[in-house]
């Protein structure tokens, strides 16, 4: 259950073992997902994607207020009663927020929270208790062709350890191709940052990162989840946008990415990406590669300053 406490139901749809299950079993249970919406009232049925799956979903649970992206399919595009705008070049912050203003509900505040409990904060503590100064490094993706070179990575971690005197914390999901990246990191590394890829969960890397005066990594999840905390985040962005994806800092009302690429600041947070014309470019690497030619040429002194200067403020 999430500690949200804004949230009294979670309904998850386990892909993974439903997908393993033979055939009639897993239309079965397919069958059985989706009637439990049917089953239930909703005042109000929000979908923040465009896909076939929520649009259906929304269909069957008859609220008289629907909200969701006009959608393709000619049997579901009488679905919802409110269309939202485009994302376009908007922020995702405020394209969640677009529901609010179809329903003509003032907007008060922008902040974005994360929460985790007291065993997530306690379980961390075990690994970080002799550790005063923290930088959280997350250097991994899901999508691998979102990450910096190794090198580089590899010289921001020592350049932390050795002349900024941070003890460097690593995190990665339990993937095998997340650890396998984070130790070829580590195997070009003069310094020992500590190592806890894999070994926690979600909500104990937030707690995790709530200790740390700054974090540094690519776009993913847990680059939000810093920001959410109010942590300084230092991201580099390739194949993704920052005017979508940056980190959103708590204090503003407004977004401060307002261009294609390169440097930005928004508050606290920095963001690092190259200034070619076809980025960003959304695709999964040049040419088939699946790695971003954009991410892996870093002036590493100009890195180094940037982190220098936001641990600064």
């Amino acid at each position: 259950m999430s500690e949200n406490p804004n949230i009294d139901n979670l309904i998850i749809y386990q892909r993974n073992r439903i997908n393993a299950l033979p055939k009639i079993k897993r239309l079965i249970q397919e069958l059985k997902f989706f009637l439990s919406f049917y089953q239930k009232s909703y005042d109000i049925v929000i979908n923040l994607t465009d896909g076939d799956r929520g649009a259906f979903i929304t269909k069957l649970t008859r609220s008289n207020t629907r909200i969701g992206y006009r959608n393709k399919n000619r049997m579901l595009n009488k679905v919802y009663t409110y269309h939202l705008p485009e994302q376009n070049y908007r922020h995702i912050i405020e394209t969640n927020l677009d529901p609010l203003r179809l329903l003509n509900i003032p907007i008060k505040s922008k902040q974005v929270e994360i929460f985790c409990n007291k065993h997530d904060h306690y379980s961390v503590e075990q690994y970080l208790s002799n550790f005063d100064r923290l930088i959280h490094i997350h250097p991994v993706s899901r999508w691998l062709f979102k990450c910096i070179a190794n090198e580089t990575m590899a010289n921001i971690i020592d350049y932390c350890e050795f002349e900024l005197e941070h003890k460097v914390v690593i995190t990665a999901a339990p993937v095998e191709s997340e650890i396998k990246k984070v130790n070829d990191i580590l195997s070009l590394c003069q310094s020992k940052p500590l190592n806890l890829s894999g070994k926690l969960s979600l909500t104990e890397t937030a707690a995790l990162n709530k200790r740390a005066q700054a974090f540094i990594g690519v776009d993913t999840a847990i680059m939000h989840m810093s920001a959410a905390n109010d942590i300084p985040v230092l991201a580099f962005f390739g194949p993704s946008g920052a005017k979508n994806w940056g980190p959103w800092d708590n204090s503003l009302m407004q977004s401060g990415y307002t261009l294609r690429n390169g440097i930005q600041i928004m508050g606290k947070h920095r963001v690092i990406s190259d200034s070619r014309d076809c980025q960003p470019c959304g695709k999964d690497g040049c040419n088939g590669t699946k790695v971003s030619d954009c991410l892996m040429s870093f002036d590493i002194d100009i890195v180094k300053q940037n982190i220098r200067e936001m641990l600064i403020e």
